[in-house]
């Protein structure tokens, strides 16, 4: 019995997953016979590095397919000096080709560096460093971080591609990764229900500052530098574009959000049994002691995570020395300013509501648990 809710719970859950993901996408760009495939250079035929160490132009050089239609073959292709596609090839570099096939002939360039396997290794690397640094919890911990990606990906995105408002989703997406997550490192206690709903409590209080904020500032989810790109979703899809920056602005404040109310809801859940004996009201007071201390570090967790996001507008618009009324009242400023102090809004909030579950929780279970402990047996108890 003690496993088969859960079990009941992550087979509905599937299913569920399943059933959103068979959707049908439609079409934006004809890439038919359009491929990207593995190879290697092995010859560079005609290099394009200047004598100052810059690239212009063009390389051009033989790459060994490994996949694809040409697999085994060697082809001639080239690979441009752009920042965005190409890559200064050299001889053994590992590249991914993007190739049309139509009968014996190919057309083929190389669209960038292959970093797979780099992607692969540090994200392993760092699970690996994560359960030899945090033990039985850190092995929870990667498993709740897995689930959150995997939830993102295969929930978040089928959702709203169908048309659910991005906002809701994120909640969704929000509550679930955060039982799963919490559950999986506090197990089924008091503890971790106070953590949960500490934190779903701190990501609304984050989305509903940022409602505020777009109201009062004008700033809406339209307002994104790739809205042009985001409207043909829009008109092919009904894909609600204007609620992807609030959604998004849910999913990043999810995990210092959850670190503070986990964070309490501990320290809390300890200071009560080192002292049972402690009133709610210098329950309260302890608690809130605790989470002020942690203000003072997770208070600048997003807004120095936006700004750093932003560096390099940032840099932009000191270099071109823009006027002070352009920048403060720009839409991509504005932007990360309601980003970071949103967020930051969620966490400092979820300080007092994660407290007061707690003392209430703690509280209520140990009343209950008094009337056994004295002698007194509660009714209907044999």
């Amino acid at each position: 019995m003690r496993w088969g809710l859960p079990v009941l719970i992550i087979i509905l859950f599937l299913a569920f997953v399943i059933s959103i993901n068979r959707v049908e996408k439609t079409q934006l760009v004809s890439r038919e016979g359009q491929t990207f495939e593995k190879g290697v250079v092995v010859e560079i035929l005609q290099d394009n590095l200047q004598s100052d160490g810059t690239r212009l132009g063009e390389q051009v050089v033989l790459v060994e397919m490994r996949t694809g239609v040409r697999a085994g073959e060697t082809i001639e292709t080239t690979s441009s000096a752009g920042y965005l596609f190409g890559a200064p090839c050299r001889e053994g570099m590992h590249v991914v080709v993007m190739q049309s096939v139509a009968g014996d002939s190919t057309i083929a360039s190389v669209y960038a560096q292959s970093r797979e396997w780099v992607i692969y290794a540090f994200a392993a690397l760092y699970l690996l460093i994560l359960c030899l640094v945090g033990g039985k919890q850190g092995v929870k911990a990667s498993g709740g971080l897995i689930f959150t990606f995997l939830c993102i990906l295969f929930v978040y995105l089928p959702l709203v591609y169908r048309g659910w408002s991005p906002f809701w989703v994120s909640v969704l997406v929000c509550v679930v990764t955060t039982v799963a997550t919490l559950y999986l490192i506090g197990g089924p206690t008091r503890k971790t229900a106070v953590a949960t709903l500490g934190t779903v409590a701190g990501v609304i209080i984050a989305g509903f500052a940022a409602t505020v904020f777009s109201a009062a500032s004008g700033i809406t989810g339209w307002n994104v530098s790739d809205i042009e790109s985001l409207l043909t979703l829009n008109y092919t899809n009904g894909i609600q574009v204007g609620g992807l920056l609030f959604s998004g602005l849910l999913i990043s404040s999810l995990g210092a959000v959850m670190d503070v109310a986990m964070s309490i809801a501990s320290a809390i859940s300890e200071i009560y049994e080192q002292n049972p004996n402690l009133s709610q009201r210098a329950l309260f007071r302890a608690g809130m002691r605790v989470g002020r201390d942690m203000m003072g570090t997770d208070s600048n967790t997003l807004i120095l995570a936006f700004a750093g996001s932003n560096i390099s507008m940032l840099v932009l618009n000191y270099a071109y020395n823009l006027p002070y009324q352009q920048i403060i009242n720009s839409n991509n400023i504005g932007i990360a300013i309601m980003q970071g102090l949103s967020g930051s809004f969620g966490i400092v909030l979820s300080v007092p509501v994660t407290v007061l579950l707690a003392v209430v929780f703690f509280r209520r279970s140990r009343s209950a648990a008094a009337p056994a402990r004295d002698g007194v047996l509660p009714a209907g108890e044999p």
